[in-house]
């Protein structure tokens, strides 16, 4: 099984959408998040109005969409840039209502596999095709991330996560749209890792409200294998780009801040 995460809590994921910054750009960047240690890219393939999303990455879908960003193109991207990777491991995202409804689901997840991806998260999936999902997903070999919301999502919610995640579990700090919640409550939340922790053998990502090099601290401090940074890191991408600025270094230095120097030997070398 691919591993997404070093198992002392120091993992770092990275949502971008697939296409904002331009997928020539983004070869950099992704590039330059293999050689900074960063564990996962979280790539979306780029959908209109995400119910779960904040204006930060909605305008970052929209920006990604107006290039003609489509599936096809994101495969392609991660077919391409794959094999050159030593550290960093791609997590595809996909809204299941417009990137995947036309398609059946095997054929879906057979050129996801194929395209190299490490993963994949499938966004708003009906519950009649989960069953075809897990074992379309299996067939192929192709590890799934998983969700639940913390202090929201049901025992039974909770429980089919811990159970199908063979990437990881993507624990959702904050019901609502990413970008527009408050920073974490670590100390509640350790309660909820602690009790994925019992029910799974897969990592534990939390995300949205992590915004600083403090907040990825306080996860790991909570039991948290990793830390997922979203619209932080997408506002550093329209700020790059509003002011001519180089996206990639932009990137680099954001990467820096909030991830602790020795982290990444650290991870290299199992200390």
């Amino acid at each position: 099984m691919t591993e997404f995460f070093p198992r002392h809590g120091s993992g770092l994921a990275l949502f971008l959408n697939a296409g904002d910054p331009p997928l020539p750009v983004l070869d950099d960047v992704v590039a330059m998040l293999d050689e900074s240690g960063v564990d996962c890219l979280e790539l979306a393939v780029p959908f209109p109005d995400s119910v779960t999303d904040g204006p930060v990455i909605r305008k970052s879908a929209r920006r990604a969409l107006d290039r003609g960003v489509e599936l096809a193109d994101v495969l392609a991207f991660v077919e391409r840039v794959r094999p050159r990777l030593r550290h960093l491991r791609i997590a595809l995202l996909a809204d299941w209502s417009y990137s995947v409804r036309r398609t059946p689901l095997r054929s879906f997840v057979d050129d996801v596999a194929e395209s190299g991806a490490d993963g994949l998260l499938l966004h708003g999936l009906p519950p009649r095709l989960r069953a075809e999902y897990y074992a379309a997903t299996g067939e192929a070999g192709l590890p799934i991330v998983t969700t639940c919301y913390h202090g929201v999502s049901s025992v039974d919610v909770v429980a089919e996560a811990a159970a199908r995640a063979s990437a990881y579990v993507y624990l959702v700090a904050h019901y609502g749209r990413s970008g527009t919640s408050a920073a974490p409550d670590h100390d509640a939340l350790a309660a909820t890792i602690a009790g994925l922790r019992a029910r799974t053998a897969a990592p534990i990502a939390v995300g949205f409200g992590v915004r600083s090099g403090a907040d990825v601290a306080a996860l790991r401090s909570r039991g948290a294998d990793a830390a997922i940074v979203g619209s932080a890191v997408v506002a550093r991408v329209a700020e790059a780009q509003a002011t001519g600025h180089d996206v990639t270094g932009a990137l680099r230095d954001f990467v820096r801040s909030i991830r602790r120097p020795d982290t990444f030997n650290r991870a290299r070398t199992g200390g």
